[in-house]
């Protein structure tokens, strides 16, 4: 069966597209930047990857005609606080326009649970799409979720933050809003087991765990999974604006998306019932057995995908490969040179920089730059990264983006994401026994240049430190 897979760099498809191709399926997978896509690991040639870009109808001709069937996984939550509803309607009604041209027979979405007359906008958007959708002259399948529990999840991760880092909380009043969570290996299931099922034609189903929890009820069930004791106050005083500065500071989300988030927080969002798991067979995980579950991937270090993967939306615009080309002229340059004796001692130490490894030298100064990023509305240092040992291209890393990394080429080409008055590259590379650190600005106005200037002291000591631990 061929099927067409969108979204297929984000955190759902990244997990779907190994159970497809392990299923035989041939899988189209659409995206819009492919140098970002790593498909080394899949070994088969019954994978293919074409660029498309949603939001532009004339890219979307490079979709095959002769398909089966096709997975919309597009959501733009996390791209911009006020115009994410519009870019997704606009999407579902080029996909729309580009399936009904095709031989496709069913459409798979995974929207959000939309049972009640007051929707938040990222709730009421994804009702829309699935509207846009239903219009084609396929048979549309949808998939109604809540909040999705899983290692790299941003559900997860938040509630993480908050309980690890808080022994107590004062929190806002959208903490005694109830969801059915649900784990993620259950929404693969559904969404595996739904495809070319004629019995789900034409409908929609709300998919959830075996269990109704509060907010407050999720962290403090965290908290005793990691064996934690937690300590929780709701206050009716805090606004969304001060709740989505609260998420934003305490834990690893962006500002956008807690934005948005804290207005979905507070609709209840509960499963109407239905037998679509009992057809599947599938067996849903209670909320304490995804946690453990999570964390059982987060030890193994094998956590396949990470809220963290999307980039950012002057990224997406560009694209990596624009990005990898350095740009020399109207830059600055820090450049060092160390000898090494020990290539793959040197390979190893770059693979597992940043994150829980830390940056070698000065890591409070990084600490301090991520806080600074953080206040002035960047995505700051918590974001770390999804292994403390492998790195792929488009992986998040800290306040970076991996542009480039072949341990055979011995090249490690990162991007700041982090707010700055130019734009920033950190590269490595090992050439005749050399490690070659070098750290490019591309200044934007006087600006721009006063930055530089100002830092170089800090780059002084933080990057000769930094390439003296290296190349040990």
């Amino acid at each position: 069966m061929r099927v067409l897979l969108t979204g297929a760099t984000g955190y759902i498809a990244r997990r779907l597209l190994p159970i497809l191709l392990a299923e035989g399926h041939e899988v189209i997978c659409c995206v819009r930047d492919a140098a970002r896509f790593d498909t080394s690991r899949s070994r088969t040639d019954r994978l293919s990857v074409i660029t498309v870009n949603f939001l532009d109808s004339n890219t979307l001709s490079g979709i095959p005609e002769d398909i089966d069937a096709a997975y919309y996984l597009i959501h733009s939550m996390s791209s911009t606080v006020g115009e994410f509803d519009k870019m997704e309607k606009q999407s579902a009604v080029n996909f729309r326009e580009r399936m009904n041209v095709t031989r496709v027979r069913q459409v798979i979405y995974l929207s959000g649970i939309v049972n009640t007359e007051s929707l938040s906008k990222h709730l009421g958007s994804r009702k829309t799409v699935e509207d846009e959708l239903s219009r084609g002259s396929y048979h549309l399948t949808t998939l109604r979720a809540g909040i999705i529990l899983g290692s790299g999840s941003a559900s997860f991760e938040i509630i993480r933050d908050l309980v690890e880092k808080l022994p107590v909380m004062v929190a806002p009043r959208w903490l005694k809003t109830r969801s059915q969570p649900i784990a993620v290996q259950n929404v693969i299931e559904y969404l595996s087991g739904v495809l070319m099922r004629e019995d789900t034609f034409d409908g929609n189903y709300d998919i959830g765990g075996p269990d109704i929890l509060t907010y407050k009820d999720m962290l403090l069930r965290f908290a005793a999974v990691r064996n934690l004791r937690r300590k929780i106050w709701v206050v009716p005083v805090m606004t969304p604006k001060l709740s989505s500065y609260w998420l934003y500071f305490v834990t690893s989300t962006s500002y956008k998306l807690a934005v948005n988030l804290v207005d979905s927080m507070k609709v209840e969002v509960i499963c109407r019932e239905n037998d679509l798991h009992e057809r599947l067979r599938i067996k849903l995980m209670g909320f304490d057995e995804a946690v453990r579950n999570a964390f059982d991937r987060i030890e193994q270090q094998a956590v396949p995908s990470s809220w963290t993967d999307a980039l950012s939306l002057p990224l997406l615009e560009r694209g990596l490969s624009d990005l990898v080309k350095v740009p020399s002229f109207g830059c600055f340059h820090d450049i060092r040179k160390r000898r090494v004796t020990d290539e793959q001692a040197v390979l190893g130490r770059l693979w597992s920089i940043g994150g829980r490894t830390g940056w070698y030298y000065a890591n409070w100064l990084w600490g301090l730059r991520g806080f600074l990023d953080k206040l002035s509305g960047g995505v700051g240092l918590r974001r770390g990264r999804k292994n403390n040992s492998e790195i792929s291209q488009g992986d998040s890393l800290d306040f970076w983006r991996v542009l480039y990394a072949d341990r055979e080429q011995k090249k490690l080409l990162l991007y700041a994401e982090m707010k700055l008055p130019g734009e920033a590259w950190l590269e490595w590379k090992i050439e005749d026994e050399t490690l070659v650190q070098t750290a490019t600005f591309r200044p934007l106005g006087l600006k721009g240049r006063l930055y530089w200037y100002s830092v170089m002291p800090f780059h002084e000591l933080v990057f000769r430190g930094m390439i003296k631990r290296i190349s040990l």
